[in-house]
């Protein structure tokens, strides 16, 4: 007859480490209130143990998950590639799990998304840059469930914030490309309900229009991909004259046109300077290399989901911290001065 082997549990964990259950518990759920001796011992023991939680149970008697949720209006890009490394690194040095999910710019799918979320995990992290009506927004949002918006157009005091300055991303760049000679600027848009977008274009306007005279803004739809940075790069070689640079309102756009150039023998920056926004990995391996705004979206990711997993476990809970952060010029070879205008 054959003797099932005892499961061993937490109790046997905390025995054998001299420590109690809730320290245990705490421990190896990465909490920051154990001390790192204390952890290590009671890693090893579990190791030693082979001891494993149990989630179903855990969930039960703690009503908590491990897991957090990350809504955003696509999956596609490099963008959201490094936004999820970001987010990713935090959740598993907390041992968090992950539960994502993409609403492909669609507010009534992004509502349906946010709704599925609820009982399924501790926290939400949500990226809404389509978000032009914020009380729908605020709808939609679980009240019971810690939430922390990122790059979402929504100050209601009651949510933490993480965004990008990209209305002084993108006067930085115009103010960039006018410093280097540049008079005829072509502006490469992104979606026309996007948040992100409308700053950008909104920071190009004001930073032409600051320009006291000689200058000339063309404005050309954008989708945010390399499709529409194409079809733009396109547009523009159909023009008589061709602008003296050309400022797309992220980097998968430059790239785009910047192949459109590429293809029609165009020289850059000889003939016509390029520039993005975002740097994301692929724009200092591309020839020429782009000249962009470099946003640190790891960190963006990173910063927030710290944040939720402060909010998580109650630590300073009833304080909402949010952070803008300002992208840097960085100047590669895809822009170059004309000389004296």
């Amino acid at each position: 007859m054959t003797v099932a082997k005892t499961a061993i549990t937490i109790k046997d964990v905390a025995r054998e480490a001299n420590v109690s259950v809730a320290t245990v518990s705490r421990a190896l759920n990465g909490h920051d209130n154990v001390a790192q001796a204390v952890r290590t011992r009671v890693l090893e023991v579990a190791n030693r143990l082979r001891y494993t939680p149990h989630a179903a149970a855990r969930s039960l008697s703690s009503r908590s998950t491990q897991t957090v949720g990350v809504v955003l209006p696509d999956l596609h890009g490099e963008f959201f590639s490094e936004l999820m490394r970001g987010i990713d690194g935090v959740a598993s040095a907390h041992r968090r799990h992950l539960l994502v999910s993409s609403y492909h710019g669609d507010p009534q799918q992004q509502r349906t998304v946010l709704q599925t979320m609820r009982g399924r995990v501790d926290g939400l992290l949500l990226l809404s840059p389509y978000a032009g009506d914020a009380g729908f927004l605020l709808e939609s949002l679980p009240a019971t469930i810690p939430t922390v918006l990122i790059n979402t157009p929504l100050a209601d005091g009651q949510h933490a914030v993480f965004s990008i300055d990209d209305h002084a991303g993108a006067v930085a760049m115009t103010e960039h490309l006018l410093a280097q000679g540049h008079r005829r600027i072509a502006f490469i848009g992104g979606p026309a309900q996007n948040h992100d977008a409308q700053e950008r274009l909104r920071g190009f306007r004001d930073a032409m229009a600051a320009q006291a005279g000689g200058s000339e803004a063309i404005e050309l739809p954008g989708d945010f991909d390399e499709a529409s940075g194409h079809r733009a790069g396109m547009a523009l070689l159909k023009r008589e004259t061709l602008p003296d640079a050309v400022f797309a309102a992220n980097d998968m756009m430059a790239l785009g046109c910047l192949y459109a150039f590429a293809h029609a023998g165009v020289h850059v920056p000889g003939q016509v300077a390029l520039a993005g926004f975002d740097d994301i990995p692929l724009a200092r391996f591309v020839h020429p290399s782009l000249t962009t705004m470099q946003v640190s979206i790891a960190e963006l990711g990173e910063r927030a989901m710290q944040q939720l997993v402060r909010q998580i476990d109650d630590e300073d809970a009833s304080e909402v911290h949010g952070i803008t952060l300002t992208p840097s010029l960085v100047v590669r070879d895809s822009t170059a001065a004309r000389g004296p205008s």
